[in-house]
């Protein structure tokens, strides 16, 4: 039985926190600082005990985190924007990062700017708006919430993960 699978790790208030391993889940359980919420159908057993594998972890006290908040790099607005151009839909590479409001017009470094583009719209488009190159954005660009990664990370692989991560 693999022992390094993950673990959906929620705050007391059902917050996701983190994914930890199964280890380290069993073990906070076992010292009473966390309850499982959501358990798989496999068994882990010791000479005398015998517990249902977690799949999701609920810490017994709130702890304290950090305002979240989603670095702005490539790999995040590839994600963001699903790997495909914002103009023409192709997720053929070369992508490139494109300013919606170029720099040169006073266009910042933001979420709300920047957008993934193949090399063909990139170019088409130019130093100029979208709207000045005739060009339209499939989807409105936004800074992701802070529980993108969460959710990126969970992709497909525990269903029952889903409620805790705000996903439908």
């Amino acid at each position: 039985m693999k022992m390094d699978r993950n673990v959906l790790l929620l705050n007391q208030n059902y917050e996701p926190l983190a994914f930890c391993n199964a280890k380290k889940a069993i073990v906070l359980i076992f010292l009473g600082k966390a309850e499982a919420v959501e358990n798989d159908n496999v068994e882990v057993h010791s000479v005398n005990f015998r517990m249902p594998m977690p799949l999701v972890v609920r810490l017994s006290r709130h702890a304290r985190t950090p305002r979240r908040r989603v670095i702005l790099n490539r790999k995040n607005l590839l994600i963001r924007d699903g790997h495909a151009c914002q103009y023409c839909g192709k997720s053929t590479p070369p992508l490139t990062i494109d300013h919606i409001v170029p720099r040169q017009r006073g266009g910042g470094d933001t979420w709300e700017n920047l957008v993934i583009a193949c090399l063909g719209c990139n170019n088409r488009k130019g130093n100029r708006t979208p709207d000045q190159a005739g060009m339209k954005l499939l989807s409105r660009p936004k800074a992701p919430n802070p529980y993108f990664f969460f959710q990126h990370f969970a992709g497909d692989k525990h269903e029952r993960w889903k409620p805790y991560l705000f996903m439908s």
